[in-house]
């Protein structure tokens, strides 16, 4: 059976000088938190294709899906986020064609400069072709529900292109109660921040105005799903109170979970156990759902092990791992693939 893992972490190696050179000039803790990553050995298995294919084939995974790992090109200027976009996506493209069955892709743009990453969605879609686009959520602060990103969103939308929201540590108006016990990582930061980022979204509307868009999340939805019914609940509660104007909230045109349950899909990414996977089965089912690794930050044996004992019929079985994030990404199948 194909095995398709959707959210694999990659970067070529400017990008860790540039954002190390960053680094240097910030006394945060999220430059001390990445510098502890960003000076080590986890370089090569993020940039080095032959060390992650002899991962991918030691454990029976077929295919990588990549995407520019965190904090990504939003850290930079606009000037560099757009310049590193560019260059990742060219080096991503030429990963592709070297290894057009082990891997797709998913191009970077820098929101910090609306107009040209919209112009660089275009390039990843039709001149690239690539499978979609991966933005490290926040960028400097600001979420994808700012008015101002609206060229961006609407060249996802003109272009078909599926948008991965990939965790970042929590922006500064919120850091500071995370940046201790090492909280704002992936231990309960990113989480927390992105799913922050997406109720924004559909709290203001986003997905009212941009109907069409769709968007990937990891971690099983990093929560969402199980608080969705209490989204509903208290959205609702305030609507029949009149509170919408008084809290300086619009009304939408569906309840918050309808967007969830047709413009979203999510990925196991970091989430290996058994009851998380049967509640998100029974909230979409598998045709909402991909098989993920989150490689190099996961363990590849753990996840593939994990999938490969879920007690799951044999079509559950075949959309997870592989179909579902064939017909999301665009990708062919293995025969297309080496006829390209």
């Amino acid at each position: 059976m194909r095995l398709i893992a959707t959210e694999e972490a990659f970067a070529p190696r400017e990008y860790f000088e540039e954002y190390l050179k960053l680094a240097e000039t910030l006394d945060t803790a999220e430059a001390r938190y990445l510098k502890m990553y960003y000076k080590g050995p986890l370089v090569e298995r993020l940039s080095d294709m032959d060390v992650r294919l002899a991962e991918m084939d030691r454990f029976g995974v077929d295919m990588h899906l990549l995407g520019i790992t965190a904090p990504g090109v939003q850290a930079f200027a606009p000037q560099l986020g757009g310049d590193m976009a560019e260059r990742a996506n060219d080096e991503l493209a030429k990963v592709i064609r070297a290894h057009p069955t082990r891997f797709a892709g998913l191009g970077a743009v820098a929101p910090q400069d609306p107009e040209r990453a919209a112009g660089e969605v275009k390039r990843i879609m039709t001149e690239l072709k690539l499978g979609g686009v991966i933005i490290n959520s926040h960028t400097q602060g600001d979420f994808l529900d700012a008015e101002k990103v609206s060229p961006l969103l609407e060249a996802l939308v003109a272009h078909d292109a599926p948008l991965y929201i990939h965790p970042n540590f929590p922006p500064p108006s919120m850091v500071g109660p995370y940046s201790d016990y090492g909280m704002m990582g992936a231990l309960w930061g990113f989480g927390a921040e992105c799913s922050l980022h997406v109720v924004r979204m559909i709290m203001a509307g986003v997905f009212d105005r941009f109907p069409k868009l769709k968007v990937v999340l990891g971690h099983l939805g990093e929560g969402l799903p199980f608080w969705l019914d209490r989204l509903d609940n208290r959205y609702a509660n305030i609507l029949r109170r009149g509170g919408l104007e008084p809290l300086g909230m619009r009304k939408l045109e569906r309840l918050p979970s309808e967007y969830f349950r047709t413009n979203f899909h999510i990925t196991t990414s970091g989430m290996n156990t058994t009851a998380p996977l049967e509640f998100a089965l029974k909230m979409f089912g598998p045709d909402r759902i991909m098989f993920a690794i989150d490689y190099p930050y996961e363990q590849t044996e753990e996840a593939v092990g994990f999938l490969r004992s879920a007690s799951l019929d044999a079509g559950a079985l075949r959309k997870i791992a592989h179909e579902t994030a064939e017909t999301v990404f665009n990708i062919a199948s293995v025969q297309d693939r080496v006829s390209v």
